[in-house]
């Protein structure tokens, strides 16, 4: 009997659930392939959507998320996805085949610079890949203890420092506290933040899934905070801010401690540190907890421009912009930072 022949087409909007059920139950699916993030690019970000899914005598097999971004400053690309750490193909192998030859044929049909997919590993060796990314995740034993005295001495020491200097922390219901120290924080480091819409939306639409957790000192005062997702087992610290006396007080390292902590007692097994770019502050950071770098394959076909975009911090063509950044007073920096970030992704 010959075998079915595999479709792929666009995802109807009345399908998100079986969608979301494909992920879910798929050993590659991953937070940020949910459906969710399709209303989010289309209505925070006003990126048009390609949701794409692979049938197989009417079964999913296959998805692949995808959002179109048209900037006149940093060009008109197709990526998987925007704002997420890793979206690329799940599926068997026929299937994301399938599903990547349509994203290079919508690619081309919408006229766009470059596609860009952001996988956990290779999938192409003759395609050009961007390494500058790479991804820190461990396993969360299921004895507290255990995970304090996992962390290398010199961080445990930083560790125990925030809880001698009595901090706390609790889970806000809102994002103001958190949106206040983020971004100050980005903005001190001179890039964009985004939208404090973003941020309500991602809690509003994620609900149980998404959390505040910030810390206080003794007094009360808010001093670093972190937006985290939930997913399978996972928990994935995605979004922090710090204020300027929170590096005295240790209050960084007591907020990833106490997020650990509390995810350990919940029963949750895996604790993804996220993201981070080779060399900068926050990859160092997190391989002081002894977390070991996985690179990032963020693989691409390259349409209109010989060379991959760089369209990060990390390019000394943005260094004036960035020391300009820092001196503008906060109002003017969050009036302004959503209407520049949501075209970087």
């Amino acid at each position: 009997m010959d075998r079915p022949i595999t479709q792929v087409s666009e995802l109807a909007r009345d399908e998100h659930g079986l969608w979301d059920d494909f992920v879910r139950a798929h050993p590659d699916g991953s937070f940020f392939h949910l459906s969710p993030w399709r209303g989010i690019m289309e209505e925070v970000f006003g990126h048009r959507s390609h949701y794409l899914v692979a049938r197989r005598a009417g079964c999913i097999v296959g998805v692949l998320p995808l959002a179109e971004v048209r900037s006149r400053l940093f060009g008109h690309s197709l990526s998987s996805l925007p704002f997420c750490a890793h979206a690329g193909a799940v599926g068997d192998d026929e299937a994301i085949d399938l599903l990547e030859a349509e994203a290079d044929r919508i690619a081309r049909s919408r006229g766009v610079t470059h596609l860009e997919l952001r996988n956990m590993q290779v999938r192409h060796e003759d395609w050009p890949r961007q390494d500058l990314y790479v991804s820190f995740r461990k396993s969360i034993d299921p004895d507290v203890e255990a995970n304090l005295l996992a962390i290398p001495r010199k961080q445990r020491a930083m560790v125990r420092k925030g809880i001698k200097n009595g901090l706390n922390w609790t889970r806000d219901d809102d994002v103001r506290r958190f949106f206040a120290l983020y971004a100050d924080n980005v903005r001190r480091h001179g890039t964009p933040a985004l939208s404090q819409r973003y941020f309500r939306t991602l809690l509003d639409t994620f609900g149980e899934d998404c959390s505040v957790h910030t810390v206080t000192a003794p007094g009360g005062k808010p001093l670093s905070s972190v937006l985290s997702f939930y997913f399978r087992g996972e928990v994935l610290p995605y979004y922090a801010g710090d204020d300027v006396g929170a590096r005295a007080l240790a209050a960084n390292d007591f907020k990833y401690w106490s997020l650990m902590q509390e995810a350990c007692e919940r029963g949750y097994r895996m604790f993804d540190y996220g993201r981070s770019k080779v060399g900068t502050g926050p990859y160092s950071f997190k391989k002081n907890w002894g977390f070991e770098p996985q690179p990032m394959a963020y693989e691409y076909r390259l349409y209109k421009t010989d060379s991959i975009p760089q369209n990060n911090p990390m390019n000394p063509k943005y260094r004036a912009f960035i020391a300009m950044w820092r001196r503008l007073p906060l109002p003017v920096a969050n009036a302004l930072g959503p209407y520049l970030v949501r075209n970087l992704g």
